[in-house]
């Protein structure tokens, strides 16, 4: 199954801070930026690379490129997506940006989301990372994958969240089973509210102060 923990003892450090009801809202955010770093230096390790040589000033040197990066296109569900995708830019610099704003619903027991906004460019052969904190029921981000996909085939789709659950990542990956989910962690249990336990809380409002 296409699912990749982020096990780097580093990542899981910043993680602990994040879960701790203590942190404040702008050390939450810069955790997020971190994580979303380590997460895209993760992903730009499975790239294409070729072997190049150098000159440097006092010599020649073997190295490599790689390939495709001129082919991100991030796409951040809005609010609590920006700190991650702010890290994620680190890694991915000459990425374009895509955003969707979603609102969550539930009626008669069953929770839903609504896409009331969404800017993505032409996504035809590009590299695709959705990026989500949190994968709880995977309804949020199935809409997403849905949203990006009106708009051309991607070579590859990639989604990233801070903490998954078994739940999200079925969603995810019996609609799209070519999604490649990438998470710093997998929490068992989901509430009868649809949010991950012990989780993290609500991410964006702990990283914008509610």
């Amino acid at each position: 199954m296409p699912v990749y923990i982020i096990d780097h003892p580093y990542a899981q450090h910043v993680l602990t801070k994040l879960r701790d009801v203590r942190t404040s809202s702008l050390e939450f955010r810069k955790g997020l930026v971190k994580l979303g770093r380590i997460i895209g230096y993760e992903i730009a390790k499975t790239f294409p690379r070729r072997e190049v040589v150098v000159r440097t000033p006092l010599g020649e040197a073997k190295g490599l490129v790689l390939e495709d990066l001129d082919k991100v296109i991030i796409v951040e569900i809005l609010r609590a997506a920006m700190p991650l995708v702010e890290g994620l830019l680190k890694a991915f610099p000459e990425a374009r940006i895509g955003v969707i704003a979603a609102k969550r619903r539930e009626e008669g027991g069953i929770i839903d989301v609504d896409i009331y906004y969404a800017r993505i460019p032409d996504v035809e052969n590009s590299i695709v990372i959705v990026a989500d904190p949190m994968l709880a029921t995977g309804v949020t981000l199935s809409s997403a994958i849905k949203e990006v996909l009106k708009r051309g085939i991607p070579k590859r789709l990639l989604t990233i969240s801070v903490i998954s659950t078994p739940v999200g990542i079925e969603r995810v990956l019996s609609t799209y089973p070519n999604a490649e989910i990438y998470t710093v962690a997998i929490d068992e249990v989901l509430n009868k509210d649809g949010f991950i336990v012990p989780g993290l809380g609500d991410a964006g409002d702990r990283a914008f102060g509610g």
